[in-house]
């Protein structure tokens, strides 16, 4: 299967504290050269500063001060690097309990999660905890590393009893595709290069794996759906009457020719072109963004949806999810938020609180409805119109929401539709 060099793919790290999702990441970027030379010089003066004979790698993802001055991640931090075969965005996530939501928020649109696993622990409670969101989250790929393998004398016994502890619960994890590469991170084994000091390990190392593997079957090309999120009216000379509906597809192919209905309305129309800034194109699919014109000059605006006529979305303004709760304060019972789906803002409420789930024992909590921040729950949200939805496991755009304070502005929780 070729791959297309300017693919990009998403990937999340997560771990318990001092795993070393930094430091891994840091040499990720640091053999793979992806690394600017006045960022390597200041690394290498904080490194020597500390008192380190080499280079902390683990500095190079930690960007917030309180995070250099602690030697722990406890935001989000972005990294954007790319190699001759594909181009990368990596969230390095906090490894704490008390950062859930940060990881919820790293991994919501990866495509792959690197969880790792220190080799000497084995799998613990955050390696679970971490794992349970990777499937909640519905990401397709999981990659356990398991890291620190030179502390173990590489051992391919403590390594193979690993996979054993890990797939025992994993089982029970809806994730297609689990991987497992021994590594250290700290000494680059298995990272970029292939390591010498576990040449029983047949498979390939880490970046490898990375640039080869297949995301494009991901997308969900069956269910069309394109979130209008501005109507184009140029009014110049070259195209006095164009009217075009531009946004990003969600899911599925559109083509000029296709028979479609635009929701909430129900009026069908055909697609008379599809453009984008470097001219028409004969197809569109996700995630491109592009400019629909229909045949039929029907009244359409931001937060309506073009769909296939035989194939559209769940109208409701009632649906159950799970949510995570990202707000330091309670949630309110019954109380008004700013729901914004797709392209689509207005208002909800969270109408009922079924159960909390405890993502270290994944058992179910009925007794206490109180959402407070790190919470993830299942939840009845209603709204004051009807949203265009899809379950989120079939579609990770149109199945998704977040929840904003009226008065804040600041989100609230973020929601998987089930």
């Amino acid at each position: 299967m070729a791959i297309d060099n300017n693919q990009l793919l998403r990937f999340t790290t997560a771990g318990s504290v001092d795993d070393g999702k930094s430091t891994l990441i840091g040499r990720l970027l640091y053999d793979s050269k992806a690394i600017f030379e006045d960022q390597l010089e200041a690394v290498e003066t904080t490194s020597k500063r500390k008192g380190h004979e080499g280079v902390d790698l683990a500095l190079f993802t930690d960007g917030l001060r309180d995070e250099r001055e602690q030697g722990i991640t406890i935001d989000v931090a972005y990294r954007y690097f790319t190699t001759p075969r594909r181009k990368f965005i990596i969230a390095d996530t906090p490894g704490h309990i008390q950062y859930t939501r940060n990881m919820v928020t790293g991994a919501s649109t990866a495509n792959a999660a690197l969880v790792l696993v220190d080799a000497r622990n084995g799998v613990i409670e955050q390696t679970k905890r971490h794992a349970f969101i990777a499937s909640l989250l519905q990401i397709p790929h999981l990659i356990v590393c398991v890291n620190k393998m030179d502390l173990v004398e590489y051992s391919e016994e403590r390594y193979e009893e690993i996979i054993t502890q890990f797939e025992e619960f994993s089982s029970k994890l809806y994730v297609k595709d689990i991987r497992f590469i021994p590594i250290s991170a700290l000494n680059g084994d298995n990272v970029v290069n292939r390591s010498e000091n576990m040449s029983w390990y047949q498979g390939a190392p880490l970046l490898h794996t990375l640039e080869h593997m297949h995301i494009s079957s991901d997308i969900n090309k069956v269910d069309a759906r394109f979130p209008v999120q501005t109507v184009i009216r140029p009014q110049s000379d070259e195209h006095r009457d164009y009217r075009g509906y531009a946004g990003r597809v969600a899911s599925g192919i559109f083509r000029p020719g296709d028979k479609v209905s635009i929701l909430p309305s129900g009026f069908n129309s055909t697609i008379k072109s599809i453009d984008t800034i470097d001219g028409a194109l004969k197809e569109a699919y996700a995630p491109m963004s592009v400019s629909i014109s229909l045949e039929d000059d029907i009244d359409i605006s931001r937060g309506d949806m073009i769909v296939k006529e035989n194939n559209q979305p769940t109208s409701t303004q009632e649906f159950d999810a799970m949510i995570c709760w990202l707000h330091n304060d309670t949630a309110k019972a019954r109380a008004k938020y700013v729901i914004v789906h797709t392209a689509n803002e207005q208002r909800a409420m969270i109408k009922n609180v079924f159960y909390k789930i405890d993502i270290n024992t994944y058992s179910r909590n009925e007794e206490d409805k109180d959402l407070q921040m790190n919470d993830i729950a299942r939840v009845t949200v209603r709204t004051t119109r009807p949203l265009m939805i899809d379950e989120y496991r079939d579609n990770r755009v149109t199945g998704s929401f977040v929840l904003i304070d009226e008065s804040t502005h600041e989100t609230v929780a973020a929601g998987m539709i089930l």
